[in-house]
Formats: C-alpha cells, sequence, structure tokens
C-alpha cells in the first residue's frame, strides 16, 4: 500500500496548486492521488511552463549585456560586429542544444534527471573532467557576476551624472562620481537576496525582469536610432571598420576596445549557463510508477 506520510505531505503541499492530483471515484467523492503529484524523479510534481521558462530565459539573453552592444558593434564596425554577434550566437545555441540532451541520462527523453550542470557533467563524463568543468563553470559565473555588478554600478553612475549635468552644466566638477560605493551597495542587496528560500521559484519575478529587458532594449534601440539618423548633425559616424585609428582613437587604443568589444558581446550571451536549472523547473509530462509509493 501507498506510504500513508507520504501522500499526506504531498498532499499539503498540494492543496489548492494542482488540481490534476486531485481525482473523483464513482461515489461522486473527491480522492488524492498521490502518483500524480511527484514527478517521475520522486520528488514534488514540478509547476513550470513555458511561460516561465520562456522568461528565465529572456531575462538571461536580453539581460543587462544588451546595453553595451551598440558601443561594441560601434568599435568593431559593421563587418567585423556583426560578424562576432553572430558567432556567440552558435556558440550559445550549440551549448544550449547539448545542455538540453544531457539533462536526462543515459536516454535524453526518459533518463534520469541531472538536476544542476555538474550533475549533468558527472553523469556523461565524470572522473577528473568534473572538476575541471566545475572550475569552468564556477569561473564564468564568477565573471558574469562581476559583470553585473560593473554594469550596475556604471548604470546608476550613470544616472547620477545625467541629473547633476543637467542642474550644474557639463562642465561641472562635481559631477565626478564614483562607481565603488554603488558596486559595494549592490553586492549587499545580492549577497542578501541569495538567501531567500526557493529563490528559484518566484517565476513572477523571471516575468517582470523579462518585461523590464524589453523595455530598456527597446529604449536603446529607439535612441540608436534616433542617434544615426541624426547624422553629421549630431556628429554621428559610422564605418565598416569600427573607430578609426588616428582620428578618433590611437592604435593602443583600437586594440584595447576592440577586446572590451568583444567581451562585451560575449558578457551578452550568459543564457546557458542557466539551462539545466530551467529544465529542471519545467514540469514533466510522467508520472510516477505506483511502486515508488510502496513499501
Amino acid at each position: 500500500m501507498s506510504n500513508p506520510s507520504t501522500a499526506m505531505n504531498l498532499e499539503q503541499h498540494h492543496h489548492h496548486q494542482d488540481p490534476e492530483a486531485y481525482t473523483t471515484n464513482n461515489n461522486g467523492a473527491v480522492q488524492f492521488d498521490s502518483r500524480k503529484a511527484l514527478d517521475d524523479d520522486g520528488r514534488p510534481k514540478r509547476t513550470g511552463t513555458w511561460v516561465t521558462g520562456s522568461a528565465h530565459i529572456i531575462t538571461a539573453v536580453i539581460g543587462s549585456g544588451v546595453l553595451s552592444l551598440a558601443w561594441a558593434i560601434a568599435q568593431l564596425g559593421w563587418v567585423a560586429g556583426p560578424v562576432v554577434l553572430m558567432a556567440f550566437s552558435f556558440i550559445t545555441f550549440f551549448t544550449s542544444t547539448l545542455l538540453a540532451d544531457a539533462y536526462r541520462s543515459p536516454d535524453p527523453v526518459t533518463g534520469h534527471r541531472n538536476y544542476t550542470y555538474m550533475d549533468a557533467v558527472r553523469a556523461h563524463l565524470g572522473g577528473r573532467k568534473v572538476q575541471l568543468c566545475g572550475l569552468a563553470q564556477y569561473g564564468n559565473l564568477v565573471g558574469i557576476t562581476v559583470g553585473y555588478t560593473i554594469t550596475a554600478s556604471i548604470s546608476i553612475v550613470a544616472v547620477k551624472r545625467s541629473n547633476c549635468f543637467h542642474k550644474e552644466g557639463h562642465g561641472a566638477d562635481k559631477c565626478h562620481v564614483s562607481n565603488t560605493p554603488y558596486m559595494a551597495i549592490f553586492g549587499c542587496i545580492q549577497l542578501v537576496l541569495s538567501q531567500i528560500p526557493n529563490f528559484h521559484n518566484l517565476s513572477w519575478l523571471s516575468i517582470l525582469a523579462a518585461v523590464m529587458s524589453f523595455a530598456y532594449s527597446i529604449i536603446g534601440l529607439g535612441l540608436s536610432v534616433a542617434t544615426v539618423a541624426g547624422g553629421d548633425r549630431k556628429g554621428v559616424r559610422t564605418t565598416l571598420t569600427g573607430v578609426t585609428v588616428g582620428v578618433e582613437v590611437t592604435a593602443a587604443q583600437k586594440v584595447w576596445r576592440t577586446f572590451q568589444a568583444i567581451g562585451d558581446i560575449a558578457f551578452a550571451y550568459a543564457y546557458s549557463t542557466i539551462l539545466i536549472e530551467i529544465q529542471a523547473s519545467s514540469s514533466s509530462t510522467y508520472i510516477l510508477p505506483s511502486s515508488y509509493l510502496l513499501h
């Protein structure tokens, strides 16, 4: 027979949350089916949908990294810029496809679930490769975190400087603002938010972030179009090779800005790092076999 404590806990967990877990017998009585309250791995049934999954993906792809893409393309030019952009998009697509197939093992459809990137590496590669991929993953996550911290502080400082320029004029010395305090504040906020339990279940947060991502992306696109449309009247010039050495920048600055632009474009593609977690939150079409709940 089924485990009473397991069924009771599941019923309490899914009360008013999962109507499919309740069935009606021949007498018209409503019964709780604990099998339908569990996924195929024995964990509480996942509630993620294509809407929440899309919100997670949009938030990751159209994140703050898009804010620097216009500047990056301006540095690389109309030839190298789109080429680098497409190259990183292909890399992201390829790695995402591999990760999607690696979520379950050994079969990509009915196999055992791998809940994290490290679980997938351990299941498919094993050995020392787990440690090596772990170092690569955490190094990537640290780099992304640093990038977001810097981007957030620069954005805050840009707003403060803009307000100061409107009040004091563009030549005012008092409008110089340091990024360091805002980096520290942003980092402290992240430390506090990271302590929230089940933070990954706040799907509304990703939906809100997706809306905001679309909003500032559209604003940035509109400003870029308006700036280019101004032409020579605003001193705007676009070239096939980016900024010109000897006119706008020195040779050393050109090299530095080129690598910085490539880094900005790479930073904008941070989607594949959370793909496994997105899949782990999505609902499953499989029902746990009844034998799982038997003694």
